[in-house]
């Protein structure tokens, strides 16, 4: 019995010629342009160093090659590791991808350890892509919200539900009657990029501060240096994300990840609307806590708008209140802004 126990390595990409004549046509060819933009930045290569020892014989698909390939997959709208099919039916876009067996030999070899170097090489990966984008004066784009453009960064944190309709590991019953997944993840409003995540089990709690502090702390180390200090920091996040050891957090700047220098200042803000009903955890801020600063006249909002900076004439804004907190040279402030709706007959 003969076999084959050596397989090529991979090497570069196909090259691809783009023409307007309609030959040639193929389908999902935008998801190579991720891709080379992974091999451009670094990341497949910094993939290819961590992931390297779990490579057998040195031989065999590039480990790197095949996390990059996942992560194309998964952009492109996969759900499973069977999707890789999609691009491994496209060898002369994509060139040779591996097997899903192969992609699944890898994914279970990948412990904690091995996931933390990943996040460090797609932190380094993110920090190549800024400086290419600033060198060819490319700002990072700013947020709108209200009608006013919000200045600096703007994280977003949220969970969500993922349902699922068979028997997975670690999905339980949600809060909602489904049956799946809870995770917690949090991405950059300025980019749409995907800064950190956490899977949980569909019946973790939706204000758990342990999975919030977390999910932060990942998040803000995936933000380059030369735009985590000295640039402002908004985070978003509902009610859930309000607990007091989340507050504590925000307004201590107190993650876990040290500054570049002594001198280097984060300046923070955590905003969350109003609590609902249900909540009960917010002692914070005191009747006595001092009002929030009167904004810039530019940056005043009179009425209530909704995300795309349109009125919305249900609802109107209230009081805020707010806490700073002087930590070195740098302020973090917490603010809580009110929106309120309208009463029947207050609505014209």
């Amino acid at each position: 019995m003969e076999g084959t126990f050596c397989v090529k390595a991979i090497g570069s990409r196909p090259k691809v010629h783009v023409t307007a004549d309609g030959s040639g046509v193929v389908g999902h060819a935008g998801a190579r342009l991720l891709a080379d933009l992974a091999d451009t930045t670094g990341l497949t290569a910094a993939y290819a160093t961590v992931l390297g020892p779990l490579r057998p014989r040195g031989t065999g698909h590039d480990p790197g090659r095949v996390a990059t390939d996942l992560a194309v997959m998964i952009a492109d709208g996969g759900e499973t590791i069977t999707d890789l099919a999609v691009l491994r039916d496209q060898a002369g876009v994509f060139g040779p991808v591996a097997s899903t067996a192969t992609a699944w030999r890898l994914l279970a070899q990948i412990d904690d350890t091995v996931l933390a170097s990943l996040r460090s090489a797609r932190a380094r990966a993110r920090e190549i892509a800024w400086l290419q984008a600033a060198e060819k004066g490319e700002d990072i784009p700013a947020v709108r919200a209200g009608g006013c453009e919000v200045p600096g960064l703007v994280l977003d944190i949220d969970a969500t539900l993922v349902t699922c309709h068979s028997e997975k590991e670690s999905a339980a019953p949600t809060y909602k009657g489904g049956f799946g997944y809870h995770p917690l993840l949090c991405f950059l409003a300025n980019t749409g990029g995907a800064l950190a995540g956490r899977l949980r089990p569909g019946n973790a709690g939706a204000n758990t501060a342990t999975d919030h502090i977390t999910v932060l702390d990942d998040a803000l180390a995936q933000l380059p240096d030369a735009h985590r200090y000295g640039t402002d920091i908004l985070i978003r996040t509902d009610s859930a994300g309000c607990s007091p050891p989340n507050r504590s957090v925000c307004a201590t700047g107190s993650c876990t990840s040290p500054p570049a220098s002594p001198e280097a200042a984060v300046n923070t803000t955590c905003e969350s609307p109003r609590p609902g009903p249900g909540d009960t955890n917010w002692p914070w801020p005191s009747t006595g806590s001092p009002p929030c600063p009167d904004p810039p006249a530019e940056h005043r909002v009179p009425a209530a708008h909704d995300l795309k900076g349109l009125g919305d004439p249900g609802h109107r804004v209230g009081p805020s209140a707010c806490s700073a907190h002087k930590t070195g040279p740098g302020t973090h402030k917490l603010t809580l802004n009110t929106v309120i709706p309208l009463e029947p007959k207050e609505r014209g």
